[in-house]
């Protein structure tokens, strides 16, 4: 039988145009899963560039792999800065109640 190998795939790489982003973090969000939210954030930022963000941001490269990692926990300021950079913002909105 003939091996098979197989690349990590990694998200950022597919991440291209806002349009990307979008669908990103629309399928984030609608999981209401708080660390696959944090970890596609973080996706979409090494799509961006990692170390462009920390010095736009003026934030450590490292810490920011770090806080957006499945073992991260980035500060609620720190989401919002890179959101923010990434050209998005928060906003709440009343659940539907079936």
């Amino acid at each position: 039988m003939e091996k098979v190998t197989c690349e990590d795939w990694d998200p950022s790489d597919d991440i291209k145009t806002k349009e990307d982003v979008i669908a990103y973090l629309e399928v984030a969000l609608e999981e209401n899963d708080t660390e696959f939210l944090l970890v596609t954030i973080g996706y979409i930022a090494r799509s961006k560039g990692m170390q462009q963000l920390s010095r736009e941001l003026n934030l450590d490269r490292k810490g920011l792999y770090k806080a957006f990692s499945p073992e991260g926990n980035p500060s609620f300021t720190t989401v919002v800065k890179v959101l923010d950079n990434l050209g998005f913002r928060l906003r709440i909105e009343q659940k539907k109640v079936s």
